[in-house]
């Protein structure tokens, strides 16, 4: 079911980066969340789950607050999807608001 979620989010994120530029959005959402909705265990998704409060207060403070789940989150992806890695921290805390 998370991984559903993920995938409707993304094609939201998706587009609204080309149907033109809305406050927030930047069009790398889409390869930073494609990424992460690929094998990935429970127990992990819990992890970036956890991290929707911290994502909201980095996204809404422009990257001035950073949370420790948020921390936690943005490292987990990175190390399990290869493609969370070019995406920009702002990217990937956008992609966890929208799941």
């Amino acid at each position: 079911m998370f991984r559903a979620l993920l995938a409707c989010a993304l094609l939201v994120l998706t587009t609204s980066a080309f149907a033109g530029s809305f406050a927030g959005t930047t069009g790398g959402a889409t390869s930073a969340g494609s990424s992460a909705s690929s094998g990935s265990s429970s127990g992990k998704d819990k992890i970036v789950l956890q991290a929707r409060e911290d994502a909201a207060g980095f996204v809404a403070s422009d990257g001035r607050i950073r949370g420790v789940r948020l921390e936690a989150a943005l490292r987990h992806l990175r190390q399990t999807r290869p493609d969370a890695q070019a995406a920009s921290d702002l990217q990937l805390a956008q992609a966890i608001l929208a799941l």
